[in-house]
């Protein structure tokens, strides 16, 4: 295993910090190693900052795509901290049927890593809708900054054992085996979900419309308080009037400075 030193790990923690805004605090050195390690072996690397400067040269983005994907852990499951789907089931779905004239639901999935959030969202929407979904354009846009995620998400290929953990009705109407260990979603509720590739630092978000729902969960926990508190200012801005986020339950927002109002745990509103 290759040995970092202080200095090229300060190097490595800054552009990190600097261009995804994941913060990797001295203590991580051991973690970079063994997940980058293999990968400077393979490229016949003697150290990072050699490392650094081929990601950086990489013009097509796969170099930054891998480094990523050894550095985040995508870990999620179907109805993470349900009290949050609870909440969007009964309280915002019925305010957004009432305000929005025009029928066109804006909910961004803004880490949604292997896709178990956005997916879940999109059945209770099938569900909360029904008959009348037909009417309404319930789209939602699921981003992250692993493209391996995304590939993942987009399949919709999940292993039994997580299917288990939904509700009975839900495993009937939106699931089918795929195989003898894993479940596919239906292709109706697949298609709900636009998958696409984002990166929370660069600004601005590509969006032409606010955001009446944002979940940004368990993301922020991988940023300082300067990087957060920045970003939070950048989702209330495409934040719509009257439009929730809704945050991990292990993070906060500062609420000396953040402009949404607190509702309840983990979950934050524009007035």
């Amino acid at each position: 295993m290759f040995a970092i030193k202080e200095q090229e790990f300060r190097e490595f923690a800054a552009y990190i910090k600097t261009n995804y805004g994941i913060h990797l605090k001295s203590e991580k050195k051991t973690l970079v190693q063994g997940r980058l390690g293999p990968v400077l072996a393979r490229l016949n690397m003697a150290n990072l900052r050699e490392y650094m400067e081929y990601v950086q040269a990489d013009s097509t983005g796969q170099a930054a795509t891998l480094m990523l994907n050894r550095l985040t852990t995508n870990y999620t499951f179907f109805m993470r901290e349900p009290e949050h789907f609870r909440y969007f089931n009964q309280v915002v779905l019925p305010y957004l049927e009432k305000t929005v004239k025009d029928k066109d639901l804006r909910i961004w999935s803004a880490a949604c890593s292997t896709g178990e959030e956005p997916y879940t969202l999109a059945m209770i929407i099938d569900g909360y809708f029904s008959l009348q979904k037909a009417a309404w354009d319930t789209k939602i846009l699921a981003t992250d900054i692993s493209q391996k995620a995304l590939a993942f998400a987009r399949a919709g290929i999940y292993g039994k054992e997580e299917v288990a953990t939904l509700p009975q009705a839900w495993q009937r109407r939106y699931f089918k085996p795929y195989d003898s260990s894993r479940s596919i979603l239906s292709k109706k509720i697949r298609d709900e979900v636009i998958f696409a590739n984002i990166n929370l630092m660069k600004s601005p978000f590509p969006f032409k419309k606010k955001m009446q729902v944002i979940f940004c969960r368990n993301v922020m926990i991988y940023f300082d308080t300067e990087t957060k508190d920045k970003l939070a200012e950048r989702l209330y801005d495409i934040t719509a009037p009257g439009g929730f986020l809704f945050i991990g339950h292990s993070e906060g927002l500062n609420r000396t400075k953040t402009r949404y109002k607190y509702v309840m745990p983990a979950v934050y509103r524009k007035e």
